[in-house]
This record gives C-alpha cells, sequence and structure tokens, in this order.
C-alpha cells in the first residue's frame, strides 16, 4: 500500500460518511435535503478526519508513543516512510482544505457553521498537537462523541434545513456511541505502549476491563436509541432497520471481552468501524422511510 494510503488510513474515513448520512435524511425529513451543502459537509468531515488521522501520526511518533513495540497498524513517520515535515504538511493542507470547505458552508448557513467549523478544525490538531493534546489527557473519546457525532449529525443537518430538527439530537446519539466505540478499541489495544509514553487515554487511566465494559456499553446505547424513538412514535417502525445489525454487534462484543493481541484488536476495529458505517446506512433509510 502506498505510505500516503497508510497515512490518511482509509479503512477508519466510514467514520466521517455515517454521520453525514444520518444528519443529511433528518433534513430531507423534514423536507429540507440540499444535494450540495450535504456534500459540501460530507467533503470537510473527510477533510477534517484525513487531518486529525495525519497529525496523529506525526504527533505520536515526536511524543514517543508510537515505537517498535507497538502492536497497530504500520505508522508512516515511525517506520520511517514519510517524514514529520512531509506529514505535517499533509496535515495542514487537509486543514486548510476543509477550512476552504467551510467558506462555503458559512455561506449558506452563516455564523454558526464558522464557530462550530473553527472548533472542529482546532480539535482535530488539538486531538494529539499543541500543549495540552486532548487524546493525552483521557479526552480522546469525548472529542470523537462530540465530533464525529453530535456536531456532525446535527451540523450536517442544520447546513441544509438552516435550523436544527429536533431529531437531530436525538439521532447523533447511537452515531456518536459507535464512532466512540471504534476509539475504545485502538486505545484498549495501545494501553501498554501508550502508558509507557505517558499518554493518559481511558484505557490507561482506568484499564481495559473498563474500556471493554465501555465497548459493551456504547453498542448498547446505540441500539436502545432507534428502539425508543420507535417507542415515543418519533419513528415508524422502519426506523428499526439498524436492529437488523445486532448479530453483528453481538458478534463483536463477545470479540471484544477476547481480545488479547494486537491482530485481533486491529481486526476488531475495522469490524467496528464496519458495523457503524451499515448501523449508519440503515439508520438513514429508516429515518427516511
Amino acid at each position: 500500500m502506498s505510505p500516503w494510503l497508510l497515512a490518511i488510513r482509509p479503512a477508519t474515513l466510514t467514520a466521517a460518511i455515517a454521520p453525514i448520512l444520518v444528519g443529511s435524511a433528518v433534513a430531507a425529513r423534514a423536507g429540507e435535503l440540499r444535494l450540495l451543502p450535504a456534500l459540501a459537509a460530507l467533503s470537510g468531515a473527510l477533510l477534517l478526519q484525513i487531518g486529525a488521522n495525519l497529525a496523529n501520526d506525526a504527533d505520536d511518533f515526536e511524543r514517543g508513543a508510537d515505537t517498535d513495540a507497538r502492536q497497530g497498524p504500520t505508522r508512516v513517520t515511525q517506520s520511517g516512510l514519510l517524514s514529520v515535515a512531509q506529514v505535517r504538511a499533509a496535515q495542514w493542507t487537509a486543514l486548510a482544505l476543509a477550512a476552504l470547505v467551510g467558506c462555503y458552508l458559512i455561506a449558506v448557513a452563516g455564523w454558526p457553521i464558522a464557530v462550530l467549523g473553527l472548533a472542529a478544525i482546532t480539535a482535530a490538531w488539538a486531538y494529539t498537537g499543541g500543549p495540552w493534546p486532548l487524546g493525552y489527557h483521557g479526552l480522546g473519546e469525548v472529542f470523537v462523541f462530540l465530533f464525529f457525532g453530535l456536531a456532525a449529525v446535527v451540523g450536517s443537518a442544520y447546513v441544509q434545513a438552516g435550523a436544527v430538527p429536533p431529531l437531530a439530537w436525538s439521532a447523533a446519539l447511537p452515531v456518536g456511541a459507535l464512532v466512540t466505540a471504534i476509539m475504545v478499541v485502538n486505545n484498549t489495544r495501545d494501553a501498554a505502549t501508550d502508558r509507557g509514553a505517558g499518554k493518559r487515554t481511558l484505557a490507561v487511566r482506568f484499564g481495559t476491563a473498563a474500556t471493554r465494559a465501555l465497548y459493551l456499553l456504547l453498542l448498547a446505547c446505540a441500539y436502545a436509541v432507534p428502539t425508543a424513538l420507535w417507542w415515543r412514535g418519533a419513528l415508524s417502525p422502519w426506523g428499526l432497520l439498524p436492529l437488523l445489525t445486532l448479530p453483528l454487534a453481538a458478534a463483536l462484543a463477545v470479540r471484544m471481552t477476547q481480545a488479547a493481541d494486537g491482530q485481533a484488536f486491529n481486526a476488531l476495529l475495522v469490524a467496528t468501524a464496519r458495523l457503524h458505517l451499515v448501523f449508519g446506512v440503515l439508520f438513514a433509510a429508516g429515518l427516511l422511510a
């Protein structure tokens, strides 16, 4: 695989797709689907994730979190495939392009998007960079839930509808829960090397038993939300389409309790990302039905 493909981590980019699909479905349900703002929101989310991935690659290498003992996929700076300077240049290019997309969305939807966009770009940089990196202080999961869950779903609905449909907040919760589950797998896998590098993730602070339990809780929350929305009459029975993925989620829950090495965690991470995408597609379809 090309070093640049390794650097942007294409297998993780689906995490930016599902929330935009769900947010757009919420907008469409309100009669406000707008294709160009939706595509711009998707482009911006992908660029932000690419920028964050590149920053993470360089930052973790410079801070000593990525070493030969790491169990995850190849990191291009740690392995010498690309220099830190090359990765930094690509990181800022991706974030600059995200800002340009944001300028269009600001023109469409106004100043709230300027605030949201500035916060998102800052968080993408500060996730593992800057003087107080979020990921090194146990806030990685919070960052992911807020920006790739709540902000992405609610923001993509807002740029199309011109306001936030009330359903957007509820619809964002399962999307945010599953994308956070991806981060939990990643940090549980890396707990030993992160501890040695002083990276105080939740897995380091509370132990891997706690993060395994958190993963199960996040899965349960994801499936509880559409069920509760249907029970309250906010969704038709079509809103229960995501429950078709319950067997997959149950299998992943078992695998999370049993994973013991990098290979198992890496496969689980990819499978959780796949669950997030399929759940998002089915949830969006259920919202539209």
